[in-house]
């Protein structure tokens, strides 16, 4: 396991090398989408139609932020049940997402779509959400602004922990960890 500091969008070089069980330390552009974002960005795609923002080795948070206290950029913004998007999250895996960042285990759907397009799933601390707003340097709403909390946004992050769950060899950091003290 590995401790390592890493740029999103995460580039096809870099995702391969990302093990289930490392820490990171993500900086630069994540975007949030949480269910009824993840509903209209299936929708638009099944449509043939353009996203409203390119997902191409992008990281997407499952989070939705409470108000910004006065002075923050944002405020508590912890992650959200991953498993509420696995209906919605392979055809954003065929867009080019690269990483997707929650809390919780992911469907066998959802993993053999991160195997086959080549990109990772990661979690963060659920219960931390004005801890990891600290990581939040910039936040802007990119798309569906009528979804208050649940709209696209995109945050510009320094050092956003998180711990690789599921890699791009069917690493599965739940199935590992719960095997060991089966024994």
């Amino acid at each position: 396991m590995a401790n390592l500091r890493i740029t999103s969008p995460l580039g096809k070089t870099v995702i391969p090398q990302l093990k289930t069980g490392d820490t990171v330390l993500i900086s630069g552009l994540v975007y949030t989408a949480r269910d009824a974002a993840h509903k209209r960005l299936a929708e638009a795609l099944a449509q043939g139609k353009d996203l409203p923002v390119s997902l191409m080795g992008q990281t997407v948070y499952y989070m939705g932020p409470s108000p910004a206290p006065p002075g923050r950029v944002i405020g508590a913004c912890g992650p959200t049940s991953s498993s509420r998007m696995d209906s919605f999250t392979v055809p954003l895996l065929e867009a080019g997402v690269g990483a997707l960042l929650g809390k919780g285990e992911r469907s066998a759907a959802v993993k053999d779509a991160l195997r086959k397009h080549g990109a990772v799933y990661l979690v963060t601390y659920g219960g931390a959400g004005a801890l990891l707003a600290r990581a939040v340097q910039k936040a802007e709403v990119m798309a569906y602004p009528e979804l208050g909390a649940e709209a696209v946004m995109r945050l510009e992050v320094k050092d956003l922990p998180a711990i690789v769950a599921n890699d791009t060899c069917g690493g599965d950091l739940f199935s590992e960890e719960i095997a060991k003290y089966r024994k």
